[in-house]
């Protein structure tokens, strides 16, 4: 068996970023339009007129700020809603794998390592650009690595078990070096049309390099344990997928988006993800007090601020539990290795930490680590 390591991470953030008050206006403008347009239903009492959006409502929901997207011109257009990604022809690099890329270099820079030397690449995210061929596989071509790869989907919990899934492989002796890259276009699949979830989602890709634990030079992470877990739930839930277009499904469906029911989520995601964590803990014999951070899944800042409350029984400082979420929103699999990514290089050798993701399916993953 063989020690792991993380030894680079990279993120890919795009340049366009849009503000609250921006997404207010645009989701203002396109709710009075349907208020118009459907006038006569509203008075005689068949549908509901679609409320304002405001900053303080979403600052006060969530935590964000502002979101970075790969289009924002189409996301803000009031008669759209939702970004201009012109369909790539096949001989083209896909969003994903474009994006996919820019984090590997950065990840492989980081820890000074050649992609040819790269044994494993796994795509990891919550929506695909397509089918097959595998973004893992494009991903793999372009950058020039090595052996073998494949994609992966545990919505936002999909880089935590991408790194459980390759720390196992390098364990067990079959590779030496996996990169576990999260490009997450979350741009496309959100329905901004929406007043509940209008503003939850951002673009972003990482990617985080593992290693075998031999002759790496200083300043690494030791992956001490990972612990993966689902339970089946459809309170968060996206169906467009490849049956989408059967006959009866070509009308404009709200749920071939992203959807979600709030309260639920809250009351059921909250307790299994904080005794998800400290059964991991215990079972490492790892406690509280041994934690130097949480760098915990970026969707909501309240349920950020429960779980760390939860894990080390009292509220955790800031430099304890580091949020990205006021700056990117939500980035599913991304978000906790965003944190880590920028948030992780001030620790000392023998600080230990812990990587958490959790999501739909229900799922839920963690990673220990400890500074080399």
């Amino acid at each position: 068996m063989h020690n792991v390591a993380i030894t680079g991470t990279g993120v890919f953030t795009p340049s366009q970023v849009i503000t609250n008050d921006e997404l207010v206006t645009a989701f203002n403008a396109y709710a009075d339009l349907w208020n118009t347009e459907n006038e006569a239903a509203i008075a005689a009492g068949e549908v509901e007129a679609k409320t304002h959006s405001s900053s303080d409502f979403i600052l006060a929901a969530s935590g964000i700020e502002r979101r970075y997207v790969l289009d924002k011109e189409g996301v803000l257009d009031p008669f759209r809603m939702f970004p201009y990604l012109a369909p790539r022809s096949d001989d083209q690099p896909g969003y994903m794998a474009e994006i996919g890329v820019d984090a590997a270099g950065k990840a492989l820079s980081a820890a000074g390592v050649e992609a040819a030397d790269v044994d494993l690449v796994i795509c990891a995210a919550s929506n695909m650009e397509r089918a097959y061929p595998a973004i893992a596989v494009e991903i793999q071509q372009l950058i020039g690595a090595g052996g073998f790869a494949f994609d992966m989907n545990v919505a936002c919990s999909s880089a935590t078990f991408g790194i459980q899934t390759a720390a196992d492989m390098i364990r067990s002796g079959s590779i030496r070096r996996a990169l576990v890259i999260n490009p997450e276009i979350c741009s496309a699949h959100l329905e901004w049309r929406d007043r509940d979830c209008h503003f939850i989602f951002g673009d972003v890709a990482t990617a985080t390099l593992l290693e075998r634990d031999e002759d790496l030079k200083p300043g690494h992470f030791k992956v001490l344990s990972t612990r993966c877990a689902t339970q089946f739930s459809n309170n968060i839930r996206n169906n467009n997928g490849y049956l989408r277009r059967t006959h009866d499904q070509m009308e404009d469906r709200r749920d071939m988006q992203f959807m979600q029911n709030g309260r639920k989520v809250f009351k059921e995601v909250l307790p299994l993800v904080s005794k998800h964590i400290a059964s991991h803990m215990q079972e490492e014999g790892v406690k509280a007090d041994d934690l130097r951070r949480l760098w915990l899944h970026q969707a909501n800042k309240t349920m950020n601020d429960y779980i760390g409350k939860k894990v080390l029984g009292r509220s955790p400082e800031p430099h304890e539990q580091p949020n990205i979420l006021q700056d990117y929103a939500n980035t599913s699999s991304a978000g906790s290795i965003i944190a880590f990514s920028q948030h992780s290089n001030d620790l000392s050798p023998g600080d230990k930490g812990l990587i958490c993701s959790f999501g739909a399916g229900y799922s839920v993953g963690s990673v220990i680590v400890d500074r080399a």
